[in-house]
């Protein structure tokens, strides 16, 4: 089973790729399964039909998923390919603690397969442009960015697994900072995880980012391994065609050398489990 779980279309503000042809460009690299997972980051975005002003950043329109077009598009697609590849209906929710109500409101509308757990930003504060970190010290972003997380999970439910769950790290401009300062929260986190019947997930784009560990890192597989976590999905974060299954197969024996055994796709937000 080839499967990637992480997603991105033309329905993703972050993207052009049309979602016809990445059901094509998956056929035609051998993927038996594909869940798109396009964005929805309340706090800095609104809903196409929302009625609130659209904002712009640097040229560029910030709006989450026209969802009643995404899941159309998604039903047409399976209709058309749904005998040479299966096609699941997943979002990338970027959750921050404020806005928690809307994304429940949201899952409640919309039949989801799937939804990735993001946090892209806190406090309404991109990590990317670097105003997050601002006027912070590498100490103090990196534990507010946990802390926001473990707040997410001792309270919100409606997803399947954590995506990039070290992603500060990719923006961390001072270098690695050392995880045994975070380890305690990061095993908090887990654990609330775990005990909830949530997973986590490995995100091969650590690869074309150029980071020197995995995403999360291998720390962090340790970890939730010892703890017994065993729900887990392998996405290569698409956004354009050259990033669409990459490091897949790489992937599943990375995970097989940590001594995971199974990972997973999902179908109506219920985990089915395959061999690594």
């Amino acid at each position: 089973m080839l499967a990637d779980y992480h997603v991105h279309t033309a329905f993703s503000d972050d993207s052009g790729y049309p979602m016809e042809q990445v059901a094509r460009d998956a056929i035609g690299l051998g993927l038996e399964e594909l869940c798109f997972t396009d964005h929805v980051d309340y706090g800095i975005k609104v809903d196409w039909d929302s009625g609130e002003e659209m904002v712009w950043q640097n040229g560029q329109l910030l709006a989450n998923v026209d969802y009643p077009k995404y899941h159309s598009a998604i039903g047409e697609l399976r209709e058309r390919y749904g005998d040479r590849i299966a096609l699941k209906t997943g979002l990338e929710f970027g959750v921050q603690v404020h806005t928690i109500p809307r994304f429940r409101a949201l899952f409640q509308k919309y039949p989801l397969d799937f939804v990735l757990l993001s946090v892209h930003q806190v406090e309404d504060k991109e990590f990317w442009t670097q105003e997050f970190q601002e006027g912070r010290t590498q100490r103090e972003y990196n534990e507010r960015y946990y802390q926001e997380l473990l707040a997410l999970v001792n309270s919100y439910e409606e997803y399947s697994v954590l995506a990039h769950l070290d992603l500060i790290v990719r923006y961390d401009r001072q270098g690695p900072y050392p995880f045994e300062r975070v380890k305690p929260i990061v095993a908090e986190i887990l654990r609330k995880a775990i005990q909830k019947g949530k997973g986590i997930e490995l995100n091969t784009s650590f690869r074309r980012y150029g980071l020197s560990d995995s995403t999360p890192s291998r720390a962090i597989w340790e970890l939730y391994r010892d703890l017994g976590g065993e729900i887990l999905t392998i996405g290569s974060d698409s956004h354009k065609p050259e990033h669409l299954g990459a490091y897949l197969r790489e992937g599943r024996e990375y995970l097989k050398s940590l001594g995971f055994k199974r990972f997973c796709t999902f179908e109506g937000m219920k985990p089915i489990f395959h061999s690594l």
